[in-house]
């Protein structure tokens, strides 16, 4: 939960947003978080569509995080489940979104099946729905989800909020300005890839 005692900007923007009359699109990563501790952050934030962007919906590590089982024990909590690592996924099957082993998000973002699951997002959006995209990363600025999903969703003037690795909410400049450490400021946007090199298709999102 957001600390009301001691608040930094990044989070005071956040819940600002957060609280305004347009519903935000949030995100999170299940990262370390026991099934209980994630679902109560849900709960607490008033999610009712999980929209999982991993593009391989299971965990070797952790099991109930898995397409299947996180999707009944959703249900049981009434938030409905969405795969959408197919379109928005980290890791699409292509080798041109690839560059030594990297994925390019400029060249992921103008794929037609990466547009599709935007589409999906911006439709949610529009009819103001309480949704977190997902993804295993804890940390925002880690993530795919921030890299590339919420600067296109920023850039079409759609909010996003993200829930951190310690259940804060901040915005999407914020957790830029950690990926960058401030120097986006200083010299204008730049291109983001993902953290680590692929060399498997079983490998998680990053």
């Amino acid at each position: 939960m957001v600390d009301n005692v001691v608040m930094r900007g990044e989070e005071r923007g956040a819940i600002q947003m957060a609280e305004q009359s347009a519903f935000p699109i949030y995100t999170i990563g299940y990262g370390d978080r026991t099934l209980a501790e994630f679902l109560a952050v849900l709960q607490a934030n008033a999610i009712a569509y999980l929209l999982d962007v991993r593009s391989a919906p299971y965990s070797r590590y952790k099991p109930e995080f898995s397409k299947e089982a996180l999707s009944k024990t959703l249900a049981e909590h009434d938030i409905r489940y969405v795969f959408l690592g197919d379109s928005l996924g980290g890791r699409p099957d292509d080798p041109a979104c690839y560059v030594d082993g990297r994925a390019d998000y400029d060249r992921m973002c103008v794929r037609p099946a990466y547009q599709t699951g935007i589409e999906r997002v911006r439709a949610a959006h529009a009819q103001q729905l309480r949704v977190v995209l997902m993804c295993s990363e804890s940390k925002p600025e880690q993530c795919h989800r921030t890299k590339l999903i919420g600067e296109t969703l920023t850039a079409l003037h759609i909010p996003v909020v993200h829930i951190d690795e310690r259940d804060r909410l901040i915005s999407h400049d914020a957790a830029i300005e950690r990926l960058t450490d401030g120097q986006l400021h200083l010299f204008g946007q730049e291109s983001f890839v993902s953290r680590k090199r692929y060399s498997s298709a079983t490998e998680e999102d990053a």
